[in-house]
């Protein structure tokens, strides 16, 4: 498994794990981050990355991009 950050803009990727505290996790779920779910890199500027998820967009800094993982 890699962390999303390893994801090139434009690709779709499905997530398989998240890893982190509960709150950290519950957090991620809450904006559309959840198990088997398909999540398109939208761009990337300095490690930090703008996500579309279940038809949002949300954009993530390096620390929680690296807790979302998938293969």
């Amino acid at each position: 498994m890699l962390p999303l950050t390893m994801a090139q803009p434009g690709e779709t990727v499905t997530i398989k794990k998240i890893v982190g505290k509960d709150e950290i996790r519950q957090h991620l779920a809450e904006l559309g981050f959840v198990l088997d779910t398909q999540a398109t890199v939208v761009s990337e500027l300095a490690g930090n990355l703008i996500v579309q998820v279940k038809n949002s967009r949300v954009g993530l800094d390096t620390t929680m991009a690296n807790r979302i993982m998938f293969g």
